[in-house]
């Protein structure tokens, strides 16, 4: 019986999320949020610019790491490779914080897209640490 399957699927749904919210981020950021800051204060046009680079930082941390996994599964690394500190979820102290969106009224749609990404990261922050004592 392969043990290893389960694991593999549940990482490929994970990988599958989270290049689907990187898709509605980019279509949304592309199309869309130049016109809706348009029309927001200049301060919180700021605040904008500084929560959709969370988002990217995030989103680009989620994909590293996702992307160690299937190596790992693909036996490309090894486990103890992919528990070294350079393949490890980085970022804590920009990704794992909702930033000021208490403080200032941003576009609905990159509220919603924040909020995903905060709890896709937080996931992938419990997986990571699953790691530790591994290397």
């Amino acid at each position: 019986m392969n043990t290893s399957a389960a694991p593999v699927a549940f990482f490929d749904s994970t990988y599958d999320e989270a290049m689907t919210l990187m898709r509605e981020s980019r279509d949304y950021l592309t199309h869309h949020d130049r016109a809706e800051r348009a029309k927001m204060t200049p301060e919180a046009q700021l605040w904008a610019s500084c929560e959709t680079m969370r988002l990217t930082a995030r989103l680009t941390q989620i994909m590293a790491w996702l992307l160690i996994q299937k190596a790992v599964h693909a036996g490309e690394i090894s486990r103890i490779d992919a528990a070294a500190a350079e393949h490890r979820l980085s970022g804590q102290d920009v990704c794992d914080t909702t930033g000021c969106v208490e403080e200032v009224i941003l576009q609905p749609k990159l509220m919603e897209l924040l909020d995903r990404s905060h709890r896709l990261y937080q996931r992938v922050a419990r997986l990571d640490s699953m790691l530790d004592g591994v290397a």
